[in-house]
């Protein structure tokens, strides 16, 4: 019904609004992003362990699936920690215009991870993201450490959206992120270890700390990604993937208005942004008609 799909449209806007949230709390949470990430990850394997178990869902899964689930939690709280540093050490719209290439790395490596050919066109994209690329790193050079760290988040979250994208094909995406999120806080666990960071001041945080973090984990990772999965049975992946690609759009106005001049970067870092940005969704929108082509019964 139409009704039903413009309220879904609504409710994936909110979600990735949501999501655009998230770099601002990781800007406001005082706390280091390993163990950040560390106490969103824990709590966030709750919540939705917690649905699992009311939803009764089986946890079986093969051992293969496992080892793909053990590499997809290292890469996704690999991916958190370099996202958060990155905002740490830099600014929420210098790394949301990085992260932002992450949907072109996932369309670089998407031919050698299915075994098919390059297209033209990628190649053309790809050096426009680079030209984008360019014009950033040119005129905000006192974030350069920020923005590298930014596109290696980025790589990684591309390698983990790959790893999905096969499990996906046969596992519910609840019992894929129980597993990934509960590898991610095992994984992290022992580098805080190793670190010798393993100790009660990883729960001693001040007041407003446990707030953002209990707002991280609850509405922008368990309830998102769960809701996420729902709307997307109603409207199209085309559909989600543009409006998923708003995300550093509704981070960096939210960013302006949070945290105001700091935020302000120079007029050519958004002529490359929008190069970035306008060169996803393009792309995205031909892979989209080749994806329709291909389903046309050929006479």
């Amino acid at each position: 019904m139409p009704k039903d799909r413009i309220l879904n449209l609504l409710h994936l806007h909110f979600i990735v609004f949501i999501w655009g949230f998230t770099a601002i709390l990781g800007k406001l949470i005082t706390i280091d992003s390993l163990p950040l990430v560390w106490i969103r990850m824990g709590l966030a394997t709750i919540f939705i362990s917690l649905y699992i178990y009311f939803a009764k869902f089986s946890l079986k899964v093969s051992k293969k699936t496992f080892f793909w689930l053990l590499g997809g939690g290292i890469v996704v709280a690999l991916h958190w920690v370099t996202f958060f540093l990155a905002i740490k050490v830099s600014t929420v719209s210098v790394a949301l215009a990085m992260m932002s290439t992450g949907a072109f790395f996932t369309a670089l490596m998407e031919p050698f991870w299915y075994g098919r050919k390059v297209i033209g066109y990628e190649i053309v994209f790809g050096l426009l993201v680079v030209a984008g690329l360019y014009l950033i790193f040119k005129v905000e050079t006192q974030y350069v450490f920020g923005m590298g760290i930014a596109l290696i988040s980025a790589f990684l979250a591309a390698v983990f959206s790959l790893i999905n994208g096969k499990l996906v094909q046969n596992h519910k995406p609840s019992i894929i992120s129980f597993y990934e999120l509960g590898v991610g806080v095992i994984f992290l666990s022992i580098i805080l270890i190793l670190k010798g960071d393993w100790n009660m001041s990883l729960v001693t945080l001040p007041t407003m700390d446990w707030v953002y973090l209990l707002i991280l984990a609850i509405v922008c990772t368990a309830y998102a990604f769960i809701a996420s999965v729902k709307i997307m049975r109603v409207l199209t992946p085309y559909t989600v993937m543009l409006t998923t690609n708003l995300e550093p759009v509704y981070g960096i106005l939210l960013a302006w208005f949070i945290f105001g001049s700091e935020e302000k970067m120079k007029p050519m870092f958004y002529v490359g942004a929008l190069i970035i940005l306008t060169t996803v969704i393009a792309n995205g929108i031909l892979k989209q008609r080749e994806n329709i082509k291909n389903r046309v019964p050929k006479i």
